[in-house]
């Protein structure tokens, strides 16, 4: 059975995979309590959300353990799952079930298309400074929600947002928690941001924000109150193709994006020959746990970037993944712990990731774009946050981006794929009503 894993051909032990899998779960293991609590402000239970948000990572992992053979942990995705609760529910005021359903139904498609050509096609269709831009305003996104929710930026009616009152215990403890997360970070901390979650929750109840949890660990919650109440019928509306459309395309760049930085270092997804399938069978796990996830209850769920810290460790293996799952099973019975932790405790960490998103414009070079291109990158990244719209910003910035590279006679940069994006991102503004 361990032959299946050519753990001898990769350069890897028993040893050294289990290591790394431990190391992959202490890394990414805030996304259970993080996840919970962005999607539980789109009205569904937390207790539930815990337990469907460890289950999908434990079974979307393994399963790509097993398929593949590569050492790629996937969760929930943030970004999209930010999008999903302050976008979809509380912007567009869509039920929770039917942005479930738009989840399924983006993941769907993943599943039908990993099968096809359709990826490398979309992939090189669109300019690699466009994906970055889009990477960078998911992280705006992100950072801004953060801001937004620690009251570290706050409404004004004059001039729309402002300073949040700094005197505030739970804002100073945010600001305490962003702190410490980026030097945790800085230091290369293994599990710098679940240690940043826990030191900054006990900081949070030494100060009486919150009480103690009774105990660490429970039986897990039944995740019946979200599972299968997906509402796929209301998410199939013209109005909703765009929101598909950014679903489908930010998993597809995400799940790339990651794949490519784990795979540089883990020296996979090098080979060309049709024999070496392991990116593709990544893309097709991928492709499958979003729609798996959705009946469950929870957002797409992707490539986690934090997999490279195993691989770092020398994983090289299915089998890392599949220690990665199984530790995630711990997590199933710490619903006490996650539901006591502090709002401030949580929200830095969407405050870094965003970070670590918006650093994608470090690798732009300006000074030899057209202006197309820096107009479209500029409305990518500004309209996100601005907008409090993933979509808004996707399709404005191919919408720009056509139009002004025909106006500039530099038809010939465009393909097919430009053009058909460009179209459906169209239907956003002209399905728009304000508000």
């Amino acid at each position: 059975m361990l032959d299946y894993f050519k753990m001898r051909e990769r350069g890897s032990d028993l040893k050294t995979e289990l290591l790394a899998g431990f190391t992959t779960f202490l890394t990414m293991m805030y996304i259970v309590p993080v996840n919970s609590f962005i999607m539980s402000d789109a009205g569904m239970p937390m207790p539930a959300l815990v337990t469907a948000t460890a289950l999908v990572t434990i079974i979307a992992t393994l399963f790509n353990g097993l398929w593949s053979n590569t050492p790629v942990a996937m969760s929930v995705g943030m970004g999209l799952n930010a999008y999903f609760t302050y976008g979809l529910v509380l912007g567009m005021k869509l039920p929770w079930q039917t942005a479930l359903g738009v989840v399924f139904i983006s993941g769907a498609v993943f599943v039908i298309l990993s099968f096809t050509r359709f990826r490398e096609w979309v992939m090189l269709s669109i300019p690699m400074d466009l994906r970055r831009a889009i990477s960078a305003g998911i992280g705006a996104f992100l950072a801004f929600i953060g801001l937004k929710n620690l009251g570290i930026v706050v409404s004004n009616k004059e001039t729309y947002v402002e300073l949040g009152n700094l005197h505030d215990p739970a804002v100073l403890l945010g600001i305490f928690g962003i702190l410490l997360t980026l030097t945790l970070y800085i230091y290369r901390i293994k599990g710098a941001f679940i240690l940043s979650v826990v030191i900054t929750s006990v900081v949070g109840w030494i100060a009486g924000m919150g009480e103690l949890p009774e105990s660490l660990f429970s039986m897990p919650a039944s995740i019946a109150p979200i599972a299968f109440h997906l509402d796929i019928l209301s998410a199939l509306s013209l109005s909703l193709v765009p929101v598909i459309l950014t679903f489908l395309i930010t998993d597809m760049f995400d799940s790339i994006g990651t794949l490519t930085g784990v795979g540089e270092r883990a020296g996979l997804f090098r080979e060309k020959e049709d024999k070496d399938r392991s990116l593709q069978k990544t893309l097709e796990a991928d492709a499958l746990a979003t729609a798996t996830g959705a009946l469950l209850g929870v957002s797409t769920t992707t490539a986690f970037i934090e997999s490279a810290s195993g691989v770092e460790e020398g994983g090289r293996t299915g089998l890392t993944a599949i220690f990665t799952a199984l530790f995630f099973i711990s997590t199933l019975f710490m619903l006490p712990f996650f539901k006591a932790i502090p709002e401030p405790a949580i929200y830095p960490v969407l405050i870094v990731v965003g970070m670590l998103m918006f650093a994608e414009l470090g690798k732009l070079d300006f000074s030899s774009m057209d202006m197309a291109t820096i107009a479209a990158v500029f409305l990518t990244v500004m309209l996100m946050p601005l907008t409090f719209s993933i979509t808004t910003g996707l399709s404005a910035g191919f919408v720009v981006y056509t139009i002004l590279k025909i106006l500039s006679a530099k038809i010939s940069e465009l393909n097919i794929g430009i053009y058909a994006i460009a179209a459906l991102s169209l239907l956003v503004f002209i399905l728009h009503r304000g508000a």
